[in-house]
């Protein structure tokens, strides 16, 4: 196929409304007669619940309702949020209560919600709620919860093991047996937060004269929070709705469903008013999910020229005080970890332990960044120990082009074989070593050393999952007015999913772009749909618009060939007209062809065709498909206060088709701030017990724009064909490999204190140790 609008740089639908004032984020939605909601929220990280008096809350003036658990468990057909991902590894179930029901397990935990006049009134009403606790024992490291006679996180579990699972394959006692060295790291990714711009937020409404439901919803999943809302709920999918609006930033804790969405919907059904609740900064470090805390000891088997035989060792996750969705950040550590590499034995054991913290769930990359961190550590200790360079090293390993497709000896969570199908991991080393001067490098350090500074190269290379299943439907349909509107499940937050579907849809219905109407995040407009998430709506919801793009197509020229007299295949479409080919005055409208196709009452339907001018498609995606890449960093160290200067960024990636590269490139460039956060600022830092101890801006840092350097980057194409646009994903590919790749700098450019980045976040003072060897 010739692509015309496909692969094209066009601007975004997005920005005009966005730069101009007119996005509509969830607090701006103003309803006749709107209340406001409040949460009290625990200030303890465990403690028993004795008793709830809400009486002189409710005595305030502009106070509607005050509820806790006991009041709204009439409403409800469960007492807690099930887990939205079921595994075979739990060792218990640990699923979040609507509210806090007779213990409190974090520093955050809803309590109960005022509803009042305004936000202020509500928040006054919230101080004079009396809770009487029982304080009770809590721990904060994942480690130490293991332990036996560890404090217990939740006092009626058993123990503070949720989950276990090995990834196993290979011969890894040969392996290691048999290898000429062997390497081992210890290793630790420290917990962060997602920080989006816009906070969580809900405005819900009910509609009792047609007993329909409406909420609008910060989230990242409207079909997902649609079906729980029904569930809890005891109502009907179709008279409950949710509407996700624009959306400052998802990066992954907005695909939760919480406690928050569903009691702002049953207190506007109780009530009949409209409700709204907006997170505000400080709830959101104490109650919004977070990621890891990752702990790490592994060993790495190498032949003398640096070939790996094997990997083993163990990993500990912390999971915080609930199961909010599932394993998956632990398991796609795990299976990141050996990737992008020939590895053809490993043994690693990950154990989820609960502690008394926020649940933690994905941030932009689900796990990814942490796996490729820890082997891309092993593999710069390998070099360090056999004096390789470290871009050799990796030279040995990566899997090249020529040994593409490539199965690897594991399956993902859904049980589906791996399998690399298309692009060239070496290749994008290479181009990225070319690209940042890799092999002049080290005349550039000795010059800057001469000058009194310390400079350091690091680089790290990622296969990424990406375009998860099943499925993400899309409807394309051609109004009588001539316009094409597409409706999809998918859920826009940020990454041009209105652009992106446009673009596919134009390429089968005349390539103009302001012809088509692109719905997104409504549960209205399909029953079904998961949402957005690892790097998945181009491959999923973009393959269910061509699918749907191309039955319309087929059908317009149907109806236009019979209004014509002509065979279908004699035609053309451009803009929004349909003609004959090498005779441009025959020719009828889409407008035309819709309203022909609607037929006439009494009539024979044009050519015996169905009625109407629309498909739509639920294109199912089995396999994942995997994004590659390569990132290279020079950084600079000062030894005296340990700031880290990052001074070049590289990154040659390779993710299938691009249907705008534009926008591509829009995503790696947001992805790598999101990693240097990881690497040298973001650490949501609790004390022994579980309390937080950075709860705003000012003690939990955030990259600034003079922290991020001009990045170059470099695009590869290798489509796959496992969709039908050959796509894959690539709203993560820009986290992925920052910190490993920032780590390797650092490291080299203190190579001379022998220092070792065992850690991210790596602050000043942890550097300024290092270099003191303290």
């Amino acid at each position: 196929m010739a692509f015309r609008i496909v692969g094209q740089s066009i601007s975004r639908l997005e920005d005009a409304d966005l730069l101009t004032g007119k996005g509509r984020f969830v607090d701006d939605i103003q309803l006749p007669g709107m209340l406001h909601a409040a949460f009290l929220r625990s200030p303890h990280p465990h403690a028993g619940i004795r008793s709830i008096n809400t009486t002189t809350a409710l005595a305030h003036s502009g106070v509607h309702a005050v509820y806790s658990f006991t009041d709204l468990r009439p409403y409800l057909s469960g007492d807690r949020l099930v887990v939205a991902l079921p595994s075979a590894t739990f060792k218990q179930q640990v699923d979040r209560p609507v509210l806090a029901i007779d213990e409190v397990t974090y520093v955050g935990e809803p309590l109960a919600v005022v509803i009042a006049d305004n936000r202020y009134i509500a928040e006054d009403a919230i101080a004079a709620i009396d809770v009487e606790y029982e304080i009770l024992n809590s721990i904060s490291d994942c480690r130490a919860a293991l332990h036996p006679g560890a404090a217990q996180v939740h006092r009626q579990a058993p123990h503070n093991l949720v989950a276990e699972f090995n990834l196993n394959f290979g011969n890894v006692e040969e392996a290691f047996g048999r290898a000429a060295h062997v390497f081992a790291e210890s290793l630790l990714f420290q917990r962060g937060g997602s920080h989006s711009i816009e906070c969580r937020g809900n405005v819900a409404i009910y509609d009792a004269l047609q007993d329909q439901l409406t909420l609008w919803s910060s989230t990242q999943t409207p079909h997902a929070a649609m079906r729980l809302l029904a569930e809890m709920l005891s109502r009907e999918e179709n008279r409950t709705r949710v509407i996700t609006p624009d959306v400052g930033g998802g990066f992954g804790p907005k695909l939760v469903f919480y406690s928050e969405d569903l009691v702002t919907a049953l207190a506007s059904i109780l009530l009949k008013r409209p409700i709204k609740w907006v997170e505000d900064r400080r709830e959101h470090f104490l109650s919004t999910t977070q990621e890891r805390d990752q702990y790490w000891d592994i060993e790495v088997a190498v032949e003398s020229d640096g070939r790996i035989r094997g990997v083993r060792g163990s990993m500990i996750h912390d999971h915080g005080a609930y199961t909010a969705r599932g394993v998956n950040v632990a398991f796609e550590a795990a299976q990141a970890m050996p990737m992008a590499y020939d590895i053809r034995a490993c043994d690693l054991h990950v154990r989820l332990a609960l502690t008394n913290k926020v649940p933690v769930t994905p941030v932009r990359g689900a796990g990814q960044p942490q796996g490729v961190f820890a082997m891309e550590r092993l593999l710069d200790r390998v070099a360090r120990g056999l004096k390789m360079d470290r871009a050799e090293v990796r030279r040995r390993n990566l899997i090249g082009g020529e040994r593409i497709p490539y199965t690897k000896p594991f399956k993902t969570r859904g049980g589906v074989p791996v399998v690399i199908d298309t692009g060239d991991p070496l290749k994008s080393h290479e181009d990225a070593l070319a690209a940042s001067g890799w092999n002049d490098f080290a005349e550039r350090k000795t010059l800057a050393r001469k000058a009194g500074r310390f400079l350091g190269i690091g680089v790290a290379s990622f296969v990424e999952m990406t375009g998860r299943g099943p499925f993400e439907p899309a409807t394309v349909r051609i109004a009588s007015s001539g316009k094409v509107h597409v409706m999809s499940s998918a859920a826009a937050m940020g990454q041009s999913t209105r652009t992106m579907l446009a673009q596919i849809v134009a390429e089968q219905l005349g390539g103009e772009i302001d012809n088509i109407i692109v719905t997104t995040g409504d549960s209205a407009t399909s029953t079904l749909g998961f949402g957005g998430f690892g790097s998945r709506q181009t491959v999923t919801a973009g393959s269910s618009a061509h699918a749907a793009a191309v039955k319309v197509r087929e059908k317009a020229f149907s109806v236009a060939g019979h209004m014509l007299e002509v065979a279908p295949e004699d035609l053309e479409i451009d803009g929004a007209e349909i003609r004959v080919k090498g005779a441009a005055g025959l020719k009828v409208t889409l407008a035309q062809v819709s309203k022909a196709s609607q037929g006439i009452a009494g009539n024979y339907p044009i050519g015996g065709l169905p009625p109407g001018m629309e498909a739509t498609e639920e294109f199912v995606v089995n396999e994942m498909t995997y994004a590659n890449g390569t990132a290279v960093a020079v950084a600079e160290v000062d030894p005296e206060t340990g700031r880290v200067m990052i001074l070049d960024f590289v990154v040659a990636h390779d993710c299938g088709r691009a249907i705008n590269p534009m926008i591509v490139e829009g995503q790696i460039l947001g992805g790598i701030p999101h990693g240097i956060g990881n690497t040298l600022f973001e650490r949501m830092v609790y004390d022994d017990g579980g309390t937080p101890m950075t709860t705003t801006l000012a003690d939990y840092l955030l990259p600034l724009s003079t922290d991020v350097p001009a990045v170059k980057l470099l695009h590869a194409e290798s489509p796959t064909h496992l969709n039908p646009i050959g796509v894959k994903g690539v709203g993560e590919t820009g986290a992925i490999p920052v910190a490993a790749a920032i780590a390797g700098a650092i490291e080299d450019a203190l190579s001379e204190f022998n220092a070792v980045i065992d850690r991210v976040p790596v602050s000043p003072p942890d550097l300024v140790a290092k270099i003191a060897g303290t």
